[in-house]
């Protein structure tokens, strides 16, 4: 690969999803200097746009108001963000799409992936958005996969294997959710609350991810151990790591 710096990649199936569940890992990977990239596979324009729809706003228009909603709050957490505008409620799972996404990867160069879990039953878009970016993932690995142009990638193009994290659904315990891994981002919750404000049409999801990094935050101390002076008002977000750990050291 060309490139070996961390990169972090976020695989969105709506406009606001990487806000909500993976704000403060994004905020805390650029506060380390490392690169951010989102990549939203829909506006979330039909499903999670209610307040819009309700002020008798155009499917265009709206499109358009989520647009600059997700790219403010991507800049308040310093990431880079496109959209593949691929339609929502529902996305549906098109080679199209995932050939856009493996030309994101190839291009991104990620060492870190964040998506969706692969069950949710009260939104099928997440776990599509999930399928697809995992199917690319292992296409973008093989120098004999196209990429969306029809040329074939050189060696410097193709990517090597990183690890993929789920992030938290709104509803975990009907996602079959089961975290493994939980991260303090006390220093980057301000900016992911300030992304989170940028997000107007969703307001009622402001005060509730709040409160889940709160109670997150405990689970990090609680597993954290008593010797690491982690702060009382610690907060936290919760991954489910998808492939196995590589390491020459159990920690």
């Amino acid at each position: 690969m060309a490139d070996t710096a961390p990169s972090l990649l976020v695989v969105s199936a709506h406009a606001g999803d990487f806000v909500w569940r993976a704000g403060g890992a994004i905020a805390a990977a650029t506060q380390r200097g490392e690169r951010a990239h989102v990549v939203c596979l829909s506006y979330g324009e039909r499903g999670e746009s209610a307040s819009q729809w309700l002020q008798g706003k155009s499917l265009e228009d709206i499109k358009a108001i989520r647009r600059d909603e997700a790219t403010a709050a991507a800049s308040a957490l310093g990431a880079d963000i496109e959209f593949l505008d691929a339609g929502d409620y529902p996305l549906l799972e098109t080679t199209a799409t995932v050939e856009k996404l493996v030309d994101v990867y190839r291009r991104v160069q990620p060492t870190v992936v964040l998506t969706h879990p692969l069950t949710d039953p009260y939104n099928g878009d997440h776990p599509a958005a999930a399928r697809m970016a995992l199917q690319a993932r292992v296409l973008a690995q093989a120098i004999g996969v196209a990429n969306s142009d029809g040329t074939y990638p050189g060696t410097d193009d193709i990517i090597g294997a990183p690890p993929v994290f789920f992030f938290e659904p709104h509803q975990p315990e009907q996602s079959d959710f089961k975290p493994n891994v939980l991260l303090d981002i006390t220093a980057a919750f301000p900016l992911k609350r300030k992304a989170m404000e940028c997000l107007p049409a969703q307001k009622h999801m402001w005060e509730y991810y709040t409160s889940l990094a709160v109670r997150r935050g405990v689970q990090v101390k609680r597993n954290a151990g008593p010797n690491l002076g982690l702060p009382v008002d610690t907060m936290g977000e919760a991954y489910m790591r998808y492939l196995p750990q590589v390491t020459d050291v159990l920690a």
